[in-house]
């Protein structure tokens, strides 16, 4: 239960840093603008697959967050009339994305490793040491 709510913490703050990183109220650099929110959306899914799966091992993880980033990304290929239309609200843009690039890929695949660093380093020590206290 505790390691849930530490992931639901994670998620909602990864949910707020995301809508920021994409918002208009600071001008960001357009570095930020195309890959930063790209790795922090793939963020956000892995500290869902945590949320789901707390007791998988880390690497179980890091795999299936990857394997559904991806998946989203190369369905990007696929063009159909129904899916667009999903795509385009605010919600369907943000969680499909439009148009497949290799360097969502990229930027996908160094978000989830930063959440899978900071799971390693900061979420699993501390959950360690409030479980044996």
């Amino acid at each position: 239960m505790r390691n849930r709510i530490i992931y639901g913490i994670a998620i909602i703050v990864t949910i707020l840093v995301g809508l920021f990183s994409r918002s208009d109220i600071v001008l960001m650099p357009q570095f930020v603008l195309l890959y930063v929110g790209d790795g922090i959306w793939a963020m956000l899914v892995f500290w869902l697959v945590c949320f789901l799966m707390p007791g998988w091992p880390l690497k179980y993880r890091i795999a299936a967050a990857l394997a559904f980033t991806y998946a989203i990304e190369f369905s990007q290929f696929y063009q159909a009339d129904w899916l667009n239309q999903i795509r385009y609200t605010r919600l369907g843009g943000l969680i499909l994305g439009f148009t497949f690039l290799p360097s969502d890929l990229v930027a996908y695949t160094v978000g989830i490793a930063v959440g899978a660093g900071l799971d390693d380093f900061l979420v699993r020590p501390f959950l360690t040491k409030t479980s044996t206290a």
